[in-house]
């Protein structure tokens, strides 16, 4: 039993770490406040994560394994309905780290691993995105011209990267809150899928702004 304890102890620093960094953003986070959350001696959590760049690494790498598991799902993306799910579990998953993507300039500039693990990010992202958009299209659920799909997967991967900024600068104090988490993730999909309307077939427009229209949330005006 005794040699599970540090795994654990490391698990729960982890946790912790990351439930503090969405809540307040990475560069309000010390080593010392997560220490004192956990109710730990600062010793005994350098002796798990020796310098916040571990910490911040750790998670990222569990977020990109995931990220690179979810993102392998987009070859079975056939039409909008299957499209709409993988949209949402990809900025669920986004938003379980979404301190990565509040602060990334900031976490970029100051750490070389994530500046450049970003950019396999980025690309097999957009990797992802044209399979999607080939398998709609192999599928009748979209006509796109071959010399616009880059543009266009592009245009929806800087939405998927940068749309957690966009909620935060319209509303700071609120819009990366816990409560407002699927209002946020939804609009995020809506504005993604978007993209496609102009190439989408007829029924397939349609069946998108159904599920926009189920799936909306009023969008209040911050105060």
């Amino acid at each position: 039993m005794a040699k599970k304890a540090p795994r654990r102890t490391a698990e729960r620093i982890l946790e912790v770490t990351l439930e503090l960094f969405n809540r307040f953003g990475e560069p309000n986070v010390s080593t010392t406040l997560i220490s004192a959350e956990l109710g730990i001696s600062p010793g005994n959590l350098y002796y798990h994560y020796p310098a916040k760049d571990e910490l911040i690494n750790s998670l990222f790498d569990r977020y990109e394994r995931a990220l690179s598991e979810l993102l392998n799902a987009s070859d079975g993306v056939r039409n909008v309905e299957d499209a709409w799910f993988f949209m949402h579990t990809l900025f669920e998953l986004i938003w379980q780290y979404r301190f990565l993507y509040r602060d990334l300039n900031d976490l970029l500039s100051k750490n070389r691993r994530l500046e450049t693990h970003f950019q396999w990010v980025l690309k097999n992202k957009t990797r992802a995105v044209k399979t999607l958009l080939d398998g709609m299209s192999r599928s009748g659920a979209m006509a796109i011209d071959s010399r616009e799909v880059e543009a266009t997967a592009t245009s929806m991967v800087v939405l998927l990267t940068y749309w957690l900024s966009f909620e935060y600068v319209r509303d700071p104090r609120n819009a990366l809150e816990p409560e407002n988490a699927q209002s946020a993730l939804m609009r995020g999909g809506q504005h993604v899928l978007g993209l496609l309307i102009p190439y989408l077939e007829v029924d397939q427009r349609s069946h998108l702004q159904a599920l926009v229209t189920a799936y909306s949330t009023p969008v209040n005006s911050p105060p």
